[in-house]
Order: C-alpha cells, then sequence, then structure tokens
C-alpha cells in the first residue's frame, strides 16, 4: 500500500540560501545546518530509498516560522513567495515521491496572508497550509486571524497546525529563559494543546463546520489528558471568579471534549507506540494520518521514518485501518487520490 508521509519538513535549496543570508546570528538555525537531509536532495533521496516507492513525502517546510525571521514586511512576504514557489517546483519535478505540498504564510501580516494562501492554493496547487501555534507572541483565536481560517474553510484547504516556542519562554518566572530544552520537550505538546483549547472555546468549529485542522504530534496533551478535556472542562468557569465562562459552557452546542475530537491528528509521535495506541483511542482510525516528523531524528533524516512505520505496521488494528492511516485518511484529509 501506499505511505502518504503528510508531515515531514524541508528547506528549498533557493529558500534556504535566502534564509542563510538574512540571519546575522546563524545560531538561530545550528542545528539546520547540520542535517544535509533538510536541504540536500541527494541526501534525501539516498536515504528515502531505504522506504521504497511506495513511501511518499508531502512537504512542508522547517522551523522557524516566516514571521519571525525579519519583522521588515517587504522580506517577510518575499520569504513566504519563495518558499511556497520553491515546494511547487519540488512537487512538479518529482511528483512520484512529492506528490504535494503544504503552503507558508507571512503570519505577522495577516491580509496578505489570505493573498498569498489563495495563490499558493489555486496557482500553485498547494494541498495545505502550515500555521504555528502562536504568531510571534498573538494567539490563533485573534480577531486578525479569522479572514485566514475563513479562506481555508473556503478553499477546503486543511490546517496544519505546528508548535511554536523558544527558550525565550520561561519555565519560572524568575529565570531568564528555558533551560534543558524543556521549551521543545514539553513546551512545544503544551503549546499545541493551548492553541487547540483557545480555537475551541473560540467557537471556531461552529461558525466554520468542517473546517479540518490537524494537530501535530498525535494532538499533544489531548489524547493523554482526556479525562480533564472531558469531565475537567465540562466544569469550566467553576475555578474562574472574574470571567463568567460557565455561560460561554452553556453557549456551546457541544460539550468540550467533542470539539477537541473534531482535530485530525498525525502519527509523529517519534516511534512511541504507547503515544500512538493513546491518541488512536482518542481520535480513532478515520481521523489519523501518518507522519514522521522527518528529518530531526539523531540520524538526520531516516529513524523517525523507519520507527513510525514500524509502530504503525505492529498496532492490533484491520488491514482496513492501517491501509487508511497510510493512504485513505489523507486522500479525505486532502479530498484527492494519491
Amino acid at each position: 500500500m501506499l505511505k502518504i508521509d503528510v508531515f515531514n519538513h524541508i528547506f528549498p535549496k533557493p529558500f534556504f540560501e535566502r534564509l542563510q543570508q538574512l540571519l546575522v546570528n546563524k545560531g538561530g538555525i545550528k542545528r539546520w545546518l547540520h542535517i544535509p537531509f533538510l536541504h540536500d536532495l541527494d541526501v534525501r533521496f539516498r536515504m528515502l530509498e531505504e522506504f521504497g516507492p511506495d513511501y511518499r513525502q508531502i512537504l512542508s517546510l522547517s522551523a522557524p516560522p516566516i514571521e519571525s525571521i525579519n519583522p521588515d514586511r517587504r522580506i517577510t512576504l518575499d520569504l513566504a513567495t519563495l518558499a511556497n514557489d520553491s515546494m511547487a517546483e519540488l512537487v512538479r519535478a518529482y511528483p512520484a515521491r512529492f506528490p504535494g505540498f503544504i503552503a507558508s504564510l507571512p503570519l505577522n501580516h495577516a491580509d496578505e496572508s489570505v493573498v498569498e494562501l489563495e495563490r499558493a492554493v489555486r496557482d500553485l496547487g498547494a494541498i495545505g497550509v502550515q500555521v504555528f501555534s502562536n504568531v510571534n507572541g498573538l494567539p490563533l483565536d485573534d480577531p486578525r486571524f479569522a479572514p485566514l481560517f475563513e479562506a481555508a474553510h473556503r478553499l477546503r484547504c486543511p490546517i496544519f497546525l505546528h508548535p511554536a516556542r523558544g527558550a525565550g519562554f520561561v519555565d519560572y518566572p524568575g529565570e531568564q529563559k528555558s533551560k534543558y530544552e524543556f521549551w521543545w520537550t514539553f513546551g512545544w505538546p503544551y503549546e499545541t494543546s493551548a492553541a487547540m483549547q483557545r480555537l475551541v472555546f473560540s467557537g471556531l468549529f461552529d461558525r466554520l463546520p468542517g473546517i479540518r485542522i490537524l494537530a501535530h504530534h498525535l494532538g499533544a496533551m489531548i489524547p493523554y489528558f482526556e479525562g480533564r478535556v472531558g469531565y475537567g472542562l465540562d466544569q469550566l468557569g467553576a475555578r474562574t471568579a472574574d470571567e463568567d465562562y460557565g455561560a460561554l459552557l452553556k453557549s456551546m452546542p457541544h460539550r468540550p471534549i467533542e470539539y477537541f475530537r473534531m482535530f485530525w491528528a498525525d502519527t509523529a509521535v517519534f516511534g512511541s507506540r504507547a503515544a500512538t495506541v493513546c491518541g488512536l483511542s482518542f481520535f480513532g482510525t478515520d481521523q489519523v494520518v501518518f507522519a514522521s516528523d522527518a528529518p530531526f531524528d539523531p540520524e538526520g533524516g531516516s529513524l523517525y521514518i523507519r520507527e513510525t512505520l514500524k509502530v504503525i505496521d505492529s498496532l492490533d488494528i484491520s488491514e482496513a485501518d492501517r491501509r487508511k492511516i497510510y493512504q485513505g485518511n489523507a486522500e479525505r484529509l486532502f479530498n484527492r487520490s494519491f
């Protein structure tokens, strides 16, 4: 069966060259410079040979978010254009390996982001769009981003929700930075989960029924905290004196946990079988798609793919459900056949 890896990352060569020109301090992309799979197609293709012709990648840009790279409006817009044009060219050149790409946006310019999304989908053939869990510190339910969600809904374009958090997000108010990479290990799952809850209570799913949002890393914290999200949020407002969350809760047509189940999720949990089983239990086999998060593993490209395939193949599920995870759900998510 085909194996459609819907969430893995790339820096197309033109984009990566421009990024290095812009960054005075290369420390911001220290790791990226040492992962040739990310920006060298020859290396990527050699490593992908292990997985055969039935393994295919939907391309998306790697972090950092475009909007965080440079505050200059023209630079930000040009970077988004270059990223999308470059990924579209890779899809045109290698359709058997790269059957689609996920658009990137200059999210610190909300109006221009809508224009770029429409261009990427209609002119370049993008099949999804990547947004980050915050936009330079702003939450995704900020009103200025509402037109972007409306455009994605209108275009039937799934939204890929990726965490964004750096060492500047401190873990303790008395410190200046997050130590020991807590900002990544625990901060990224928190970021995704927090963004999901903000979108749930913003009423997004009621305003735009059918909108498809994929929460990276199998819905982050949500499956494991099913009890808190379920019975815990059924008591929304009981812990808060200065805002009437109880009225908000009563106004919602569904229990909060039912909205969390409206998200899609992917299998990018770094080869953890327990996390995969937990996530599938929460979201079900109809809303989970195969993803590896390559190439950010200790081998620089192949280990997460290999381990994720191993986990999915070991699951006690029917072959029909396994086929859904590998291919069928992606076809439903993107409204296309592979």
